[in-house]
């Protein structure tokens, strides 16, 4: 089991990010969450086992159609034991 904390910045906010990345996660069986941020990035907690953490954080790279990924922040960070993964506000 892994666990990665993202913050995803560029054109990520007004794009649907946020749900898409609820559906790309739950797709890959992960746990975790995916928030806006006040300064335009997006934060996200991806747990689960290595080999979906790590293509998910590759897939957070191109993100929906309309996104335009600049940078990802992505660091190593504690199980929080989260049920199902969720969009927080």
């Amino acid at each position: 089991m892994a666990t990665c904390h993202c913050i995803i910045s560029g054109r990520v906010q007004g794009v649907a990010y946020r749900a898409w990345t609820q559906r790309e996660a739950q797709r890959r069986g992960l746990t975790g969450f995916v928030r806006n941020l006040p300064d335009g990035s997006v934060e996200a907690l991806f747990c689960g086992a290595e080999s979906a953490v790590q293509a998910m954080v590759e897939a957070c790279r191109s993100g929906p159609a309309l996104a335009q990924v600049t940078h990802i922040d992505a660091d190593p960070a504690d199980d929080p034991a989260l049920p199902g993964f969720e969009i927080l506000v």
